[in-house]
């Protein structure tokens, strides 16, 4: 199975994009999402240096089409591109670069929703002065012992070896004044504390702004940096892309789920190398193929046919006689009560609830309708968006 995964803010580098405009499609979209965006990001992702790329207003954007345009060169026919990928997820902003090569949303509405949180961050980073540290090695009780000391707060799990920490410039000072035994604090190119409540400014902009979105169910399930849930709901995600501005970033439990659904070979799209690099420790057996410039697209499409599992894909595909429900976390499956076979369900309403050790996660049908079958039985295990229902959608859902 084939993941492809977008990094977040920080892995951008001065001059990352030039070798992408030699390509003319790249170049035309990439001005054209400029145009959206109302931000040079042609100068920027060419000719601009460290500090100004470091701008949250600036990087945000920067990020999110370089990583939806490659994923276009990777994929010229987007269908091929569902057809073959597995899973997608995104870190912190990267989410947004998922939801729009998902499908989630266009290639103008994530533009149009980046450039607002990136503002929005931005605002909120400058009422005080914050940023984050990793916090590499070390007892992962001792780090986060040591990172509660500090004043500081846990912003990203990114599994074994690296803890991220977030505060003031005077707390993230202090944590690295007093490191934890046998870590680093490592500082890092950020221009706020992210996925804290100093961000909850940008978070209540862009809540403003959310439900004027349309969006459309993914065609590939994303996984959510809340929970490493796989999410199957367009307007579920859009509403956790909302609520990750100030909640941490659990990547430790999206690999956990890609690690489930038995993904063989993840996928960075560029600026690619934290994230493959992350899942070199923490992801054993797993092929990695970092993609950074076009000389590499011919090796990344081998690749992808090496991990593609296309069966996987037409057993979850919806079509217009039935829809599927999915499973959104590996656990075991309890059908809730009047959710059975025949049943007419309202739109929104949880069918079931799969547990595990983290706590309950609802099955919805988003959509509402009649359920034809169920493929699983109560008190079975099931796997991350593995489907588990099958539902006659509702006229009007169609």
């Amino acid at each position: 199975m084939l993941a492809i995964v977008a990094p977040g803010q920080g892995a951008q580098t001065p001059g990352f994009l030039t070798p992408w405009l030699e390509l003319p499609t790249f170049a035309t979209r990439l001005a054209w999402l400029s145009t959206v965006a109302g931000i040079d990001l042609v100068h920027y992702g060419t000719e601009a240096d460290a500090e100004t790329i470091r701008d949250t207003a600036i990087a945000q954007p920067l990020l999110v089409a370089a990583g939806m345009l490659a994923a276009l060169e990777l994929f010229p026919s987007p269908a091929d591109g569902f057809r073959r990928t597995g899973v997608a997820a995104g870190h912190s902003v990267g989410e947004i670069t998922a939801a729009g090569a998902a499908g989630v949303l266009s290639g103008e509405q994530a533009m149009v929703f980046v450039r607002e949180r990136g503002l929005g961050m931005a605002e909120a980073a400058a009422l005080t002065p914050t940023t984050m540290a990793a916090v590499v090695r070390g007892d992962a009780d001792e780090v986060l012992a040591a990172i509660e000391a500090a004043g500081c707060v846990a912003a990203n799990n990114n599994g074994a070896g690296q803890l991220v920490a977030a505060g003031t410039v005077e707390q993230i000072a202090n944590l690295a004044a007093h490191q934890p035994k046998g870590a680093r604090v490592v500082p890092l190119s950020v221009a706020g504390a992210f996925h804290t409540h100093h961000m909850q400014p940008g978070q209540d902009r862009l809540a403003r702004l959310a439900p004027a979105i349309s969006t459309h169910d993914p065609r590939v399930p994303l996984l959510s940096n809340a929970n490493g849930d796989a999410v199957a709901s367009g307007r579920d995600y859009l509403k956790r892309l909302v609520g990750q501005i100030t909640s941490p970033v659990r990547w430790d439990l999206c690999m956990e789920t890609m690690i489930q659904m038995g993904v063989t070979g993840l996928l960075e799209l560029p600026p690619a190398g934290t994230l493959t690099g992350i899942a070199k420790r923490n992801m054993p057996g797993v092929e990695v193929f970092a993609l950074n410039a076009p000389d590499q697209l011919a090796e990344a499409r081998s690749f992808v046919e090496r991990h593609s599992d296309t069966e996987a894909h037409h057993n979850r595909s919806a079509n217009v006689a039935w829809m599927m429900a999915t499973s959104p976390a590996k656990g075991e499956l309890a059908i809730s009560e009047g959710a059975g076979v025949d049943a007419d369900v309202p739109s929104g309403a949880v069918i079931g609830t799969v547990t595990n050790t983290l706590g309950d996660h609802e099955i919805v049908a988003q959509h509402g309708g009649r359920i034809l079958e169920w493929l699983v039985e109560s008190d079975d295990i099931v796997r991350p968006g593995q489907p588990v229902a099958r539902l006659y959608p509702r006229t009007e859902s169609l």
